[in-house]
C-alpha cells in the first residue's frame, strides 16, 4: 500500500522560505513521478510541479523562479523547496504519485491516484 507523508510547513512571513518534504512508502519510489498540488481556502485544488523519474522538473507559471522540486530517491523523498511566498499561497500542500511506473509526468491532478494528508502553509502578509 502506498502511502505519503508531507512535513515542513508552517507559518511564514511574505517573501520568506519553507521547505516542504514528502516520504513515501509502499513500493520502489524512485521509476515514479511526484507531484505537489494545493489548495486554498475556498478554491479548487491546483498543480504546483512535478519530477519525474528521471528527475526531470515542471512547474506551474505561478510559482516558476521561485519554486524547486527535487527528489532523494536513497531517501524515498520528494522536496518542495518554496521562495518569496506570497500570502495568496496560504493552502494545504499536497504530494502525489500515479498507480504506474515509468510514465510521462503530468500536471493532471485526475492522473495521481495516491495523495498524502497535506500540510498547512499560511504565509503572513
Amino acid at each position: 500500500q502506498v502511502q505519503l507523508v508531507e512535513s515542513g510547513g508552517g507559518l511564514v512571513q511574505a517573501g520568506g522560505s519553507l521547505r516542504l518534504s514528502c516520504t513515501a512508502s509502499g513500493r520502489t519510489f524512485s521509476i515514479y513521478t511526484m507531484g505537489w498540488f494545493r489548495q486554498a481556502p475556498g478554491k479548487e485544488r491546483e498543480f504546483v510541479a512535478h519530477i519525474s523519474w528521471y528527475s526531470s522538473a515542471y512547474y506551474a507559471d505561478s510559482v516558476k523562479g521561485r519554486f524547486s522540486i527535487s527528489r532523494d530517491n536513497a531517501k524515498n523523498t520528494v522536496y518542495l523547496q518554496m521562495n518569496s511566498l506570497k500570502p495568496e499561497e496560504t493552502a494545504v500542500y499536497y504530494c502525489a504519485t500515479g498507480p504506474r511506473p515509468y510514465t510521462v509526468p503530468t500536471a493532471t491532478e485526475s492522473e495521481y491516484h495516491y495523495w498524502g494528508q497535506g500540510t498547512q502553509v499560511t504565509v503572513s502578509s
